[in-house]
């Protein structure tokens, strides 16, 4: 299982090194990045991510603008990315540019999937969402009865 926090550095043309604790639970060497919801880049193996894309793919009718609208902003800007024999990814500006990455990033890595946040992006959420996560929390520990 994938799991941790990770605080990195982007060099100056736009590569993260992947953590080796996190490189060696990767089956291969590619990995899928695209826009997250949040002002972040989700991260996939191609595996999960073909998954994930079938999905939203085959759910609903290109008619729907809803559809549409998941399409374009998930499906459209997800890239394949080479982790290369320095145990780096090259983020594409495009996906640097929409998450707002800089110089002090942020790799989440939560089993299925990982986020890669600009540190004081990610800084800010964990203080805008504190009381949200204090509610989450509650409902939680009422669903898992501990």
């Amino acid at each position: 299982m994938i799991t941790g926090e990770y605080r990195n550095n982007l060099d100056e043309k736009g590569r993260m090194l992947v953590p080796s604790r996190v490189r060696n639970l990767i089956p291969g060497n590619q990995l899928v990045l695209t826009r997250g919801i949040d002002k972040c880049l989700w991260v996939y193996t191609p595996e999960e991510w073909n998954r994930i894309a079938s999905q939203i793919l085959d759910s609903s009718s290109v008619f729907k603008s809803k559809t549409r609208l998941l399409q374009r902003r998930i499906i459209a800007p997800a890239q394949e990315c080479e982790i290369d024999k320095s145990g780096r990814i090259n983020i594409p500006p495009t996906l640097r540019e929409s998450a707002g990455l800089r110089k002090e990033v942020v790799l989440l890595a939560m089993e299925k999937y990982m986020e890669i946040w600009d540190e004081a992006e990610y800084n800010g959420y964990l203080n805008e969402s504190e009381e949200d996560f204090l509610a989450a929390a509650e409902d939680l520990g009422d669903l898992l009865n501990i």
